[in-house]
């Protein structure tokens, strides 16, 4: 596995592998010595495990980690895990599929390695300090009024961490909540899961149909089917099959444009990720009177997507991490 990882990415442009090892151990000694950029670290390790090592990786010097762990139902619970204690990203070893649908899955982690060589690692304990001092806030603030703004987010690389730091505080009577995330399906469901218990409002897969109501959230990870919003009272979730929009899927540019067509009342905000899209429906949103907003890309962990929306519409609001979920609810509240 170590040497079919290495060979791929090898082959990535602007990539060059300095080291593999065997073990933490062994990878304690070469990344002293080599100093890498970014550290790809398999869940299953021989001696101390590789969930073992992130923690220590994190806790003496931080560096942008990949986790490699398999598409399973603890694995996931495993990489939500490896997100906490500070990972860029979970990458998932395709143990069991085709040659095709193996060259196009491990493709994809060259340009991961790439975006995490360029990512905001951060301080994890001043990180889980504000989500503590921002859950007493919000226990403390006055009770949440809708003023009738639906609220639709996008995200893919360091979106989870994003996600769960922005609805940490979300209100029990949450304005209606589409996320559009870019993931793996069975880690968002997983994701989903622990927010839904986490939460004090309700946390859903987004459903074909699904109304629009007030105390809960829909987040879309199908990468087989686009999400958007059809008006009506209230609005609705469709899920539509159709090829990916500038290699995105689902995109956030459509669920964006299908609000601003359908002259939905909402806020938009365009989280961390790779890549561009979101950028332009953002904008769209903003054209049509909507308020939106972007992650400060000094505080998203991988930068690429709000730098894209703030390159096309320089004038887009930029909040950074710790102020946007406020900042959303704020734009949601009657008061």
């Amino acid at each position: 596995m170590r040497a079919l990882f290495s060979d791929i990415l090898d082959q990535t442009k602007n990539v060059r592998v300095v080291g593999a090892a065997a073990s933490a151990a062994d990878a304690r000694e070469q990344i002293a010595d080599l100093k890498p950029n970014v550290i790809t670290l398999d869940v299953e390790m021989p001696g101390m495990s590789g969930i073992d090592f992130l923690e220590e990786i994190m806790e003496s010097s931080p560096l942008p980690v990949v986790m490699l762990s398999s598409l399973t139902q603890a694995g996931t619970e495993t990489s939500l895990k490896a997100f906490e204690l500070g990972a860029v990203e979970c990458f998932p070893k395709p143990l069991k599929a085709t040659p095709e649908q193996f060259a196009k899955t491990v493709g994809k982690l060259g340009k991961i390695v790439l975006a995490a060589a360029n990512s905001n690692v951060r301080d994890r304990h001043k990180l889980q300090a504000k989500r503590e001092a921002a859950a007493a806030a919000a226990a403390e603030a006055p009770r949440f009024a809708w003023n009738g703004r639906f609220v639709a987010f996008s995200a893919s690389m360091g979106g989870i961490d994003a996600l769960t730091t922005i609805l940490a505080d979300w209100p029990d009577e949450c304005p209606p909540t589409v996320i559009c995330l870019q993931t793996e399906p069975m880690l968002a469901e997983t994701f989903i899961k622990r927010l839904d218990a986490d939460l004090k409002c309700s946390v859903k897969i987004a459903r074909d149909g699904a109304p629009l109501a007030q105390g809960t959230i829909h987040i879309a990870a199908d990468p087989e089917r686009h999400v958007v919003v059809e008006p009506g009272q209230p609005p609705k979730i469709r899920l539509m099959e159709r090829e990916p929009v500038e290699g995105a899927r689902p995109s956030a540019n459509l669920l964006y444009g299908s609000i601003a067509r359908a002259g939905i009342p909402a806020v938009g905000a365009l989280l961390t990720g790779m890549g561009n899209d979101g950028a332009k429906g953002l904008k769209l949103l903003h054209d049509s009177g909507m308020d939106t907003l972007v992650q400060d890309p000094r505080s998203a962990l991988v930068s690429e997507a709000p730098a894209a929306a703030i390159a096309l519409d320089p004038s887009v609001a930029q909040v950074p991490l710790d102020d946007l979920g406020e900042r959303v609810i704020g734009l949601c509240n009657q008061s």
